[in-house]
């Protein structure tokens, strides 16, 4: 009798521990559950927000039932310094880069959108200089006057002046370089100025 005592209780104490155990486990797989759907959910989150950033830094956030078409006008130099290759570089590179992340059409008529200016710098400046009072770079800077007009909402007007440069070593002549240094600052001028304006939204 006293056996049979003894088993029994040993088995409901095996039943306890069997019963915390799968308890336990439950608990578990509930955790793992909740913290995976956490991580899915901050997933998803950062990705639509990537989305959103790409979206908007592309042109592609305009309203398009709203915005169908830009004018792109010329941007003559008014600097005192004049390098005449400059304009139509500046000017292939902002309509390029308009063509190619936005859908809008563009247009020599009423716009919806329109961009006009004037190159008004084109500066050299000594930069590094040394002890012997001689500057081994010289730096190129281009400045651009941009004039923005939203027809739709005037709000989004802007008359601001942008400007970027290139330094380059006081060894080489303006010529040596002067073509590829007006390509790099022009693409940095274009980025800005398409920032500032369509990709303000």
């Amino acid at each position: 009798m006293a056996y049979t005592l003894i088993g029994s209780g040993s088995i409901a104490a095996a039943a306890r521990i069997k019963m915390k155990l799968c308890n336990f486990a439950d608990n578990m797989k509930m955790r793992c559950r909740l913290i995976a759907g956490v991580c899915l959910a901050c997933v998803l989150a950062l990705g639509f927000s990537a989305c959103r950033i790409s979206y908007k830094l592309n042109g592609a956030a305009l309203d398009y039932n709203t915005y169908k078409t830009i004018q792109i006008d010329n941007f003559p130099i008014r600097a005192a310094l004049v390098y005449p290759p400059l304009q139509q570089v500046f000017e292939n590179k902002l309509l390029d880069y308009v063509t190619r992340n936005t859908r809008l059409q563009t247009t020599d008529n009423r716009s919806d959108l329109q961009l006009e200016g004037e190159i008004t710098g084109y500066a050299l400046s000594p930069q590094a200089v040394t002890e012997n009072a001689l500057a081994s770079k010289t730096r190129l800077t281009i400045t651009v006057r941009v004039k923005y007009t939203d027809t739709k909402n005037e709000k989004n007007d802007i008359d601001q002046t942008f400007s970027a440069y290139r330094d380059f070593d006081s060894s080489q002549m303006l010529t040596e370089v002067q073509d590829q240094l007006c390509e790099e600052i022009c693409d940095e001028l274009v980025l800005q100025i398409f920032n500032a304006t369509l990709g303000n939204w």
